[in-house]
């Protein structure tokens, strides 16, 4: 039997291996990197031996080492040398420098931070789901737990976290991805992270989802660009860019619906208001994740991300707007000057669940369906007044009195919005459980 064991053994531990890649020393990678700046540099070489993977990869494994805040001024210098001189022949490359080069060039926030650019072109380029990539980012962030526990890096405050904390972390965004991909597997990968999530690594590590692209994967993995070299910044951003892409899918789903409201395809509207109230009881899920930050790591790499705030989330004031037209106060306030691209959808009259349902039951046709839509708008509504007060609770324990990175009050000015409803101009459809927590 041990004949057979041995190879399986094996396999195993080269899955693991490949999963979790040895880490280019921060010598080699400086050297690598400089390397190919000067590569891309030479006038002498052309245009078809460049290949902006291998760039965009380089530049990655130096961020990691030291922290996007703190790179160097000479690569930033020849890293924009680079972008201005190949713009436009790589939608990948172009997305990618313009996340890079964000604070060097003065526009850092929310969305460069984020790298959301690049997982746009992602989606764009190879249609895949904002839902299957949010699955995918919670993948990533078990594989990069799972990976630094298998390295032994140093257990500190700011270094990979203690058992007890892994075990919390892994098993909240195992939940989230399985939430989203589903199948019959997702109690076995539950169950096998229970007591000891770092005895089953290898397991663990096959069994977790990878993009159906391979070029896809690739560039998926170089879009955290952490501001400093704090363990828990990387899962932190993965959670905020799930929550990005959660919110994408939603608001295209809201879209649809309220489209098919128009055409009284009842049932295609029903459809879809049940998926999105399901995607923003899911939601919730993040919050346990980033719940297992520990304080001192978020306010030891915070110093680097004031700029970047939550508050210019764009999809999910798409969102926002797409349920009703926000009141002038809400227009007004922060959270849309924040965005000016999404102020100015909102404010050109587009069309919006309040107005199509209100149409619908003016018309008078079936009361039975509206009555159905009605119920799942007040779900919708309960749901995401939960949602807010779950960021209020958390943004207590981690912010307290500090002002927000998108220069707020901080959790002042959160709790100030907690009441106001998606459907404000539908007094029918109103809060009915908005003291009753999210699930576990």
């Amino acid at each position: 039997m041990s004949a057979h064991v041995a190879p399986a053994e094996q396999a195993l531990r080269a899955a693991v291996e490949s999963s979790c890649a040895i880490q280019v020393s921060r010598e080699a990678a400086a050297a690598f990197l400089s390397n190919e700046l000067d590569h891309w540099l030479d006038p002498s070489v052309p245009p078809d031996e460049l290949d902006g993977l291998v760039l965009a990869r380089l530049v990655t494994h130096e961020v990691r080492w030291v922290g996007k805040h703190f790179l160097e001024a000479d690569r930033l210098e020849r890293l924009a040398a680079i972008k201005k001189r190949y713009d436009g022949a790589d939608p990948y490359l172009d997305a990618f420098l313009g996340c890079i080069l964000d604070k060097h060039e003065g526009r850092f926030w929310n969305r460069t931070y984020l790298s959301l650019p690049v997982l746009e072109v992602i989606l764009a380029e190879h249609d895949l789901l904002p839902s299957g990539v949010a699955a995918l980012l919670a993948a990533d962030i078990i594989r990069y737990e799972l990976c630094a526990a298998h390295r032994r890096t140093d257990m500190s405050p700011v270094g990979r976290p203690e058992p007890r904390t892994l075990r919390t972390r892994v098993r909240h965004s195992l939940r989230f991805m399985t939430s989203h991909l589903g199948g019959p597997d997702s109690e076995g990968l539950l169950a096998a992270i229970a007591h000891e999530p770092e005895s089953d690594l290898p397991t663990l590590l096959l069994e977790l989802p990878a993009p159906p692209i391979a070029l896809a994967g690739e560039w998926l993995e170089l879009t955290v660009q952490p501001v400093s070299t704090v363990h828990d910044e990387y899962f932190f951003m993965r959670v905020l860019q799930a929550h990005e892409m959660a919110f994408t899918g939603i608001s295209r789903r809201m879209r649809t619906a309220i489209a098919a409201l128009r055409e009284q395809e009842l049932g295609a509207a029903i459809g879809l208001l049940e998926e999105i109230v399901a995607f923003m009881d899911r939601n919730a899920s993040l919050f346990r994740i980033v719940a297992t930050m520990r304080y001192e790591a978020f306010h030891t790499f915070r110093e680097f991300t004031d700029g970047a705030s939550a508050i210019q989330s764009e999809q999910y004031k798409r969102f926002e707007g797409l349920c009703g037209a926000p009141p002038a106060t809400r227009l007004g306030s922060p959270a849309f000057d924040s965005v000016p691209e999404v102020l100015a959808e909102v404010s050109d009259g587009q069309d919006t669940m309040s107005d199509a349902y209100r149409d619908a039951r003016t018309a008078g046709r079936h009361p039975e369906e509206l009555a159905t839509v009605a119920t799942l708008l007040r779900s919708l509504e309960d749901s995401h007044r939960r949602w807010k007060a779950t960021h209020v609770t958390l943004a207590t324990r981690m912010l307290g009195d500090a002002r927000g990175s998108g220069h707020t009050s901080g959790v002042g000015y959160l709790s100030q919005w907690v009441d106001h409803r998606l459907f404000w101009q539908l007094p029918e459809i109103g809060v009915t459980d908005a003291r009753r927590p999210a699930a576990d």
